[in-house]
Order: structure tokens, then sequence, then C-alpha cells
């Protein structure tokens, strides 16, 4: 598929992971890249985005100081590394590209990691 994200898990409150999306079918450098996430029984939600270069990154203020996102365009892999973490962060987190990825005029994305954060 377009992405296909990995490295979630199980982890303690206070613990950290590294997620990993693998993204192709476009022009991987030439766009911004974003993680998103969804807690059940709530909306997708924006978390962090990264710029093409990779020069400026945005977060939202929830995971501001504890998540850090970055690319590596050799590799068409887009990171989140995630410290601190708290039983709110539990959720199915996606990439995707700004402007999001489209089939048929469809949003797509791709299969999610699971991230759950409980003792």
């Amino acid at each position: 598929g377009q992405f296909v994200e990995s490295g979630g898990g199980l982890v303690q409150p206070g613990g950290s992971l590294r997620l990993s999306c693998s993204a192709s079918r476009f022009t991987f450098n030439t766009y911004a890249m974003s993680w998103y996430r969804q807690a059940p029984g709530r909306e997708r939600e924006l978390v962090a985005t990264i710029s093409s270069t990779g020069g400026y990154t945005l977060y939202t203020d929830s995971v501001k100081g504890r998540f850090t996102i970055s690319r590596d365009n050799a590799k068409k892999t887009v990171y989140l590394h995630m410290n601190s973490l708290t039983p709110e962060d539990t959720a199915v987190y996606y990439c995707n590209r700004n402007p999001i990825y489209t089939i048929d005029r469809r949003p797509y994305w791709g299969q999610g990691t699971q991230v759950t954060v409980s003792s």
C-alpha cells in the first residue's frame, strides 16, 4: 500500500515508542507528511506535521515537548518518536501526506499501528 505504519505496541505510562511509516507511489520528497491518531469513539486527529525537507514541524498542543516527527527522504519514511506516553495517547496511529492521498477522490489511509499505553 501507499502507507505502511509500524512500531506500535503496548507500553507503560512514561514509556517511549518510535513509529515508522514507509510511503510509496508518490514523490515522497515533495510532500509534507503528517501523523494522525484515532482513539476509540473519537474522530481522527492531526498529531504532527513535517515539511518536505524536514526543516519545519508542527505539533498539536497535547504532544508538544513529548513527540518528535522526523523523516528520511532517501528511505521514503517518516517517523514519530513518542516519549512520556500517557493513557490518553492510546490510539491507532496513521501517517499521510499533505494534501491527503486520495484514490478515486476518496481519502486513502493505511492500516495504522496500534499504540496502547497502560500499566
